[in-house]
């Protein structure tokens, strides 16, 4: 099989055409458009937004996407959105052993399970994290979400995201970016698991760089968005699962959603390979706040205080003087919601497993645990490659609340706090 075609640039004004001759010159809606397409807009932002913020594409395709029929209530229990579906939990960390890949079958949408949840998808604030469990691809039907822009993150198994723009091959180690309110499905090569991120805020941007210039972190350029590609085979039922105002709903429609022949603007799905990551540290001496290792952003009215942060924490260098080197013990302002893709994380060696996740809301205290903190202590602080991890991390402003079928599913870890409980006190007057 040929290697995928696609374009770079997160935030580039694309212009991508399955069939020569698809796109109306001059024009982005001419009485006629070529090839008796019809033309529509995608607009990610307000018509009034910033021109540096302002998303939108124009897509051109065999029919347009009113002609669908009505939607009726879709049970999925299982996924839930903002705050008011969380638990009132006790402000204690929180971990999970990973999910088992599903026995029974299980595509994304039914297979998505909610660990946590923060703010409100109406009110356009906060996000929840989620873990998707499948073993059987999206045949016929699809996926729109009103609510929020999806960040998937593979874990276990390459996904196939097959979009209205064109198709996206996803693996573990690179993480797929969707944009709010267009058809997507999710195809799979067999049993497979992947975090994914709902941001109901603003879109995720790559984050400004002040002081460290104009080269590092995530570069625009190694963002990847699909060339336009469209189902040639449109006449069948196709069933719509809608996501809008927390609620997940389906639909008929008589035609493939997938129909789009040709398309441009900046408003586009990305992947990203976390390999790319450019990642900063200290070459002299302590430990950098973890903001240097993020990815992509979702500010608030808040200046610095993000709606959604998405960090990792990808192999790198560790070569620091006189310092402690896996992340301090401390209490932040943010959430942070963390998963493990590969390895092993620096400050849980023993626990923490690929495919599990944690939870430290605002302000509760965390850090290693007494077997990072021992080994760290000593260590000799000689050049030290981390190699073979990737973590990541979820982080916002907003107040995390697991799902009941978190505290309840049977994979919370109830041990957790045990590997802090042998921290003593050294103090020596």
């Amino acid at each position: 099989m040929a290697a995928r075609v696609y374009q770079p640039g997160f935030g580039n004004q694309f212009v991508s055409e399955a069939v020569a001759g698809a796109l109306p010159q001059g024009r982005n809606s001419p009485q006629r458009p070529p090839l008796g397409l019809y033309a529509e807009l995608i607009s990610g932002t307000a018509f009034t937004a910033p021109r540096a913020h302002n998303q939108r594409s124009w897509v051109y395709r065999r029919q347009p996407s009113v002609v669908a029929g009505a939607y009726a209530p879709y049970a999925q229990p299982y996924w839930k959105s903002g705050a008011a579906d969380g638990e009132q939990a006790p402000p204690d960390p929180l971990r999970w052993r990973p999910l088992p890949l599903p026995q029974e079958p299980l595509d994304f949408v039914d297979g998505l399970r909610t660990l946590v949840v923060a703010g409100d998808p109406d009110a356009q604030c906060g996000m929840a994290a989620h873990l998707a469990m499948m073993n059987r691809s999206m045949d016929g039907r699809a996926l729109v979400n009103a609510d929020a822009e999806m960040l998937i993150v593979p874990q276990h198994g390459a996904l196939t995201l097959v979009t209205e723009f064109g198709v996206l091959d996803v693996a573990p180690g690179e993480i797929a970016l969707l944009p709010r309110g267009i058809a997507f499905r999710v195809d799979v090569q067999g049993p497979s698991r992947a975090y994914v991120c709902e941001n109901y805020g603003v879109p995720l941007r790559l984050p400004e760089l002040g002081p460290i210039g104009s080269n590092g972190l995530a570069a625009a350029r190694d963002f990847l968005a699909p060339v336009a590609a469209f189902d040639a085979q449109p006449a069948r039922d196709w069933r719509i699962v809608r996501k809008d105002g927390g609620r997940l709903w389906q639909a008929t429609q008589p035609h493939t959603p997938f129909d789009v022949v040709a398309w441009h603007g900046n408003l586009a799905p990305f992947k990203y390979d976390t390999a790319h990551f450019m990642v900063l540290g200290s070459v002299s001496f302590d430990h950098p706040d973890p903001s240097i290792f993020t990815v992509l952003t979702s500010p608030s009215d808040t200046p610095g205080s993000a709606n959604c942060d998405f960090v990792i924490f990808p192999p790198r260098w560790s070569v620091a003087d006189d310092t402690f080197r896996p992340p301090w013990y401390h209490r932040n302002v943010m959430s942070e919601f963390m998963g493990l893709v590969r390895g092993r994380y620096d400050a849980k060696p023993s626990g923490f497993e690929p495919g599990g996740a944690s939870l430290h809301g605002a302000m509760v205290p965390h850090g290693p645990d007494a077997e990072a903190f021992a080994a760290a202590s000593a260590a000799d602080l000689a050049p030290q490659r981390l190699d073979d991890t990737l973590a990541f991390m979820f982080e916002s402003r907003w107040r995390m609340r697991p799902t009941a079928f978190a505290l309840q599913g049977g994979a919370l870890d109830a041990a957790y706090a045990a590997c802090w409980a042998t921290l003593a006190d050294r103090f020596t007057a």
